[in-house]
């Protein structure tokens, strides 16, 4: 089943994405470029990550790493297994790995990164920069090889300047759309979880994606995934009818990653 690295690419392409989940369930995405391939969270089961990856043609032992955003446990779930059983490198900040350490269990070879500066796997560059969410020491990454940006923004309560400056002139983007405000409003969550999910440490709304989004595009912008949509206050028909009208005059292809399903792999 394992396939070389560089035949996910199409001649001139230099990075492959594909979101294989994402939600309050579980969120893993995969990236490669032509001599590298990592995930970056593995919040499901290892069985499922495995599952998912054959199913876009991924041998997990042809992962050159796993990268982790923050702690929670719908992006460390499976982290900790897939790392011992492929003897895999786990890529984390140092706060991060404190705080998810029973999570994660004990991983032979852990690397420190942090928040700010660049790190590379492989020839694929990889940039964090800090969020604004309940977490540690949440990070957001672009990623990019040869020509092409990719960027990667979920799990925040608000859009900075560092995390706008940070996404600027991406080809491919992945933002999150957690949540409709009216329907987060008249849903049955309790206050305190509705005020939590509003905040400045929470999640952003599909109106704050759409604000940023119509910062961030650009003639180049080719993709944009919106991810880690609530199942009880948030619809794709809703995240992408408002989302969307930030690329009424752009060509850039506009999806939802799902929480059951691995979305479509695109290339940059």
């Amino acid at each position: 089943m394992e396939r070389c690295k560089s035949l996910l690419l199409p001649q001139e392409k230099h990075l492959a994405v594909c979101v294989l989940a994402s939600g309050s369930r579980g969120n893993a995405v995969f990236i490669s470029g032509p001599d590298t391939a990592i995930l970056v969270d593995a919040g499901l089961s290892g069985v499922e990550i495995e599952r998912r990856l054959a199913t876009i043609g991924v041998n997990p032992r042809s992962l050159d790493a796993i990268v982790i955003s923050h702690e929670h446990t719908d992006h460390v779930r499976g982290a900790g297994i897939l790392c011992r059983r492929h003897k895999l490198p786990l890529y984390i900040t140092a706060p991060t790995h404190k705080a998810a350490l029973a999570q994660l269990g004990g991983i032979d070879d852990c690397r420190y990164f942090a928040c700010g500066q660049s790190f590379s796997i492989n020839t694929l560059t990889i940039h964090p920069f800090s969020l604004s969410h309940d977490a540690r020491d949440p990070s957001g990454f672009t990623f990019q090889s040869g020509g092409a940006k990719a960027g990667l923004a979920t799990d925040l309560g608000v859009a900075t300047t560092m995390v706008r400056e940070h996404l600027k002139g991406c080809g491919a983007l992945i933002l999150e759309a957690n949540h409709d405000a009216e329907m987060l409003l008249n849903g049955s969550y309790p206050w305190p979880v509705k005020q939590r999910i509003k905040s400045r440490n929470g999640h952003l709304s599909n109106d704050d994606s759409m604000r940023l989004l119509a910062e961030l595009d650009h003639k180049d912008l080719a993709h944009v995934v919106l991810a880690h949509l609530s199942h009880e206050n948030n619809t794709p028909e809703r995240a992408l009818a408002t989302v969307g009208a930030a690329l009424r005059d752009s060509r850039a292809s506009l999806s939802v990653a799902l929480q059951d399903q691995c979305g479509k792999m695109f290339h940059l």
